[in-house]
């Protein structure tokens, strides 16, 4: 089996496995009011107009939740999500999840940009030389991700914030060759993600970002 179809099997079997397991549903009304303490950063109803700051109307529940959880318990890590989430019950968490999941989200506009068919092409088929899975597979062609699994929706995701979080996730693979420390996300399903990035160049998660921007 070659890499990329072992891959496949890993994330199909994550999809069945996670199907199974019940979401509690959330009370969005309490979320809603809990979610007053967000609106600095990711805006009314959870439409960030801050490019670093990610979007999080129309996000799946169940990875809103697991983002929760992870910067509580530390496994995602960030300075002003800690101090945030730290209070928070699983309730509150879950209540945030399901208030958020519930928004609809505001389509930034976006200029078709000179690296488009680059984005596109990563995104919509990999870079087989390198081992690189294409995005399309857990995220959807529409970047509407797949909620059984706990993958993200992207479409319309500040370009910035994706930026960060793919270079987050390229920095693990760097800090394990040159032996470094800095700062990296790992908290990817048995680190998809970070063989996904691992491979990108600067110039390519530019492209990407910038792609998964425009995708309505």
């Amino acid at each position: 089996m070659t890499k990329i179809s072992s891959i496949f099997a890993m994330i199909f079997a994550m999809i069945f496995s996670i199907s199974g397991t019940t979401l509690a549903s959330g009370d969005v009304a309490k979320g809603k009011a809990k979610a007053q303490t967000c609106i600095g950063c990711h805006g009314v109803g959870g439409n960030s107009v801050v490019p670093n700051f990610p979007k999080l109307a129309g996000q799946n529940q169940g990875y809103l939740l697991k983002q929760l959880q992870d910067f509580k318990s530390g496994n995602r890590f960030d300075a002003v999500m800690k101090g945030i989430v730290t209070p928070l019950t699983d309730a509150d968490m879950n209540n945030l999840a399901a208030y958020y999941a519930q928004q609809t989200p505001i389509n930034s506009p976006v200029k078709r940009s000179d690296d488009f068919v680059l984005g596109q092409s990563i995104y919509r088929g990999g870079k087989k030389n390198d081992g690189v899975t294409a995005c399309i597979a857990c995220h959807g062609p529409r970047g509407k991700g797949i909620p059984s699994a706990n993958f993200p929706a992207l479409s319309a995701q500040h370009s910035a914030y994706v930026i960060k979080q793919l270079k987050d996730f390229r920095q693990h693979s760097i800090n394990e060759q040159t032996g470094d420390s800095k700062p990296s996300r790992t908290n990817d399903f048995e680190g998809v993600m970070i063989n996904f990035i691992k491979s990108l160049t600067n110039v390519e998660i530019n492209a990407v970002a910038r792609y998964i921007a425009g995708l309505h």
